[in-house]
């Protein structure tokens, strides 16, 4: 195949998605809530923090709505709404291995009499520290110290990833196979189509210089298929090229098929959606259609912070800071520095630019939440979280946590997220074809019901039909799809969007469409649009809309309904449309305020200052977007 046909074939595999497929692929579908992003005892770092009993069997049966024990304070616990879907998303790196360390595994290598030795001894020091409760912080001194870079070189080159890189455990391939067929054969148990389903995957999780640039893999394919291979990490490259390349390799040998997604790009120091690759070298498009063919979506919410946009990049939007989150992962890091890069509504007008100047957009990517919970359960509810680790699970830890000099703990998270999508039923092969054509959603946790479709040509009252999604499928594409030109001059695109609160949850504060475009020179702009809204307030000359106001009694941590409302049914269309500007179209749906676990707690310790952290929370959702090219 030549170099313009590899290229037509991967622009094709990277989802250039036309309204005739879509309406192929999505005429009859159905929402589903599920998490790609939940942690079990067999990712070292989960078992470091006192995780050592939730396990993938755990993991599926709290998804499932059963109740199960919580691993850290042996509560039973259970999910108030069960998850339709779920990926158990171990860490590839020291797969099992800190599990085995306990257990003193016989699938430890023999080193030798002396290696012996200096295995048990560090088997023994690490067992004393998860008996002191100070594991994690005893496995930091494995760790590099990696000091900020000047400029932004190459960060995997950085001496700083080559130091302190000692295995003490020998050749851990077997405890790795073991923990890794457990993991598969345990998701294909749990699989069970049209009710509940489990797709099998993985974190390979790169941080050079402490620049967060994980994945979460994921295959719709079985048992079978999965134990052929143990899961590519980071130990192995850091370079998401080389990541690629594996699967792509795999993909042949195996017949596997897989997507990656990126996640918490907000502590990724701007080197998750940078104007150059992650080697320094320029974006052609050839990366860029490589790339998207293996990450068409991006977590764009979860625990550790939100990833939409920030108010120094977005300083229009009133809504930009949601659950900030300034923490750096590894030790030695200097304060943090938000970056473009890190953020996905600029990636997304990032992408324009690029696209426009190399022919291909590397940033086309659909937005989904997920929780990364190391707990094995996937707790996105506020009102029932436990936690991102299992020690934040009790106030009492949250408290101390806050009072010890670690910047963050407890108090700065909120529990979320959930990843939303469209499918034609609960199936591996209809949710994975589902992230494919990127007909996916984020939300903060709630399971808001959201819907979005674009054309030139919906019928007089498309948005109130009871054949809205029909409608919106045959005049038009959906959430993740691309808008083709008008057929006449002088048309603006139209929008139909329809979104339901959570029954169990809040009303809707109002919605909004979020747009970027770039210009003939590349420059790019946003605009955030109030669309539809609860109550009567208006809008202002600049389109702000006053706040919804507040029900949440901050002595009890209760609210009310009795502002806001149940749903939202709209047709819009884009006042300053320029058919000549690439653009992107993403919804976003904010809830009425609610009481954050942090009040809850705050409230349960009595403290004298609650919280330590926010009172209160918009949870909101966003829609993958919609694409407009010249």
């Amino acid at each position: 195949m030549n170099k313009k046909l590899l290229l037509s074939a991967l622009i094709v595999a990277a989802g250039q998605i036309s309204a005739a497929d879509n309406k192929e692929a999505a005429s009859e579908t159905q929402v589903y809530f599920g998490d790609t992003h939940l942690h079990t005892s067999y990712s070292f770092d989960a078992f470091l923090n006192n995780n050592h009993s939730a396990d993938p069997d755990t993991a599926y049966r709290w998804a499932k709505g059963q109740p199960v024990i919580h691993p850290y304070n042996r509560a039973r616990v259970q999910i108030e709404t069960p998850l339709d879907f779920l990926v158990v998303s171990d860490h590839a790196e020291m797969l099992g291995v800190m599990k085995a360390v306990r257990t003193d595994s016989e699938l430890f290598e023999d080193l030798g009499l002396w290696g012996n030795i200096k295995r048990w001894i560090a088997m023994r020091l690490m067992n004393n520290a998860i008996d002191d409760d100070t594991g994690l912080q005893f496995f930091a001194r494995f760790l590099p110290v990696t000091p900020d870079i000047q400029g932004h070189p190459d960060p995997v080159a950085d001496p700083a990833n080559n130091i302190n890189e000692v295995d003490i455990f020998g050749d851990t391939t077997e405890v790795g196979n073991a923990a890794w067929r457990d993991i598969a054969t345990t998701a294909d148990r749990h699989n069970d189509p049209g009710t509940f389903t489990s797709l099998i995957g993985w974190e390979w999780s790169s941080i050079p210089t402490g620049a967060n640039l994980h994945r979460i893999v994921i295959s719709p394919d079985g048992a079978d298929k999965a134990t052929q291979y143990l899961p590519f990490g980071s130990h192995l490259s850091q370079y998401p090229e080389d990541l690629w390349a594996w699967l792509g390799d795999t993909q042949q040998r195996t017949g596997s098929r897989f997507l990656a997604i990126p996640h918490n790009s907000n502590i990724s120091k701007g080197y998750m959606f940078d104007t150059t690759t992650l080697k320094g070298e320029p974006i052609t498009a050839e990366y860029a259609a490589r790339r998207m063919s293996w990450e068409p979506v991006a977590e764009i919410t979860q625990i550790k912070g939100d990833s939409e946009t920030r108010s120094q990049f977005s300083p229009e939007d009133e809504f930009a800071d949601f659950e900030n989150y300034e923490h750096y992962i590894q030790k030695g890091q200097k304060e943090y520095k938000a970056s473009e890069g890190d953020y996905l509504r600029p990636a997304l007008k990032r992408g324009l630019a690029i696209g426009q100047k190399v022919g291909v957009n590397p940033y086309k990517f659909g937005l989904i939440g997920s929780t990364d919970a190391h707990t094995g359960l996937s707790s996105s509810e506020e009102n029932n979280f436990w936690g991102k680790t299992a020690k934040d699970s009790t106030p009492e830890t949250k408290e101390r946590q806050g009072k010890s000099a670690v910047t963050s703990n407890g108090w700065n998270m909120s529990a979320s997220g959930i990843a939303a999508v469209w499918a034609s039923e609960n199936s591996r092969e209809a949710i994975y074809a589902a992230f494919k054509r990127k007909e996916v959603y984020a939300t903060s946790g709630p399971r808001l019901r959201v819907q979005l479709f674009a054309g030139w040509d919906f019928p007089a009252g498309a948005e109130s039909s009871e054949d809205f999604a029909a409608i919106g499928y045959s005049h038009g594409v959906p959430m993740g799809g691309d808008l083709v030109p008008a057929q006449q001059a002088g048309q603006a695109p139209s929008f139909l969007l329809r979104a339901i609160k959570d029954p169990r949850e809040a009303n809707l504060d109002r919605a909004q469409i979020v747009k970027g475009w770039v210009d003939a020179a590349g420059e790019q702009y946003e605009k955030v649009y109030n669309v539809a809204w609860s109550g009567d307030r208006q809008l202002d000359a600049e389109g702000r809309l006053p706040t919804v106001g507040s029900t949440v009694d901050l002595s009890s941590g209760r609210y009310t309904n009795s502002i806001g409302q149940a749903e939202f049914a709209v047709r819009w269309s884009d006042p300053d449309f320029d058919p000549a500007q690439s653009a992107f179209y993403y919804a976003r749906i904010l809830q009425i305020p609610t009481p954050r676990n942090g009040l809850l707690d705050s409230l349960a310790l009595q403290l004298d200052k609650p919280p330590r952290g926010p009172k209160v929370i918009q949870e909101r959702a966003y829609t993958s977007p919609i694409w407009y090219q010249p």
